[in-house]
């Protein structure tokens, strides 16, 4: 299950570069906060931290986004 869930990851990240902003910092933080949580918790966490790191991610860019565009008005 572990190697499965690792090799469905690894392909993500291959495949789609592009979405995976912020996904590895926030697996590893997430994967660490889980091993140190209980017994099995690490994948779960990395998973979760990835998305929350993405998110993270998105939400930045946007307001880069917005904080540039509010630039080049004046």
């Amino acid at each position: 299950m572990k190697r499965m869930i690792l090799t469905l990851a690894a392909a993500s990240l291959v495949t789609a570069p592009v979405l995976a902003k912020g996904c590895i910092k926030g697996a590893a933080v997430g994967g660490v906060a889980g091993h140190f949580v209980g017994k099995g918790h690490a994948v779960a966490g990395a998973a979760i931290g990835c998305v929350v790191g993405h998110h993270r991610a998105k939400v930045a860019a946007k307001k880069q986004a917005a904080a540039e565009k509010a630039q080049a008005k004046h």
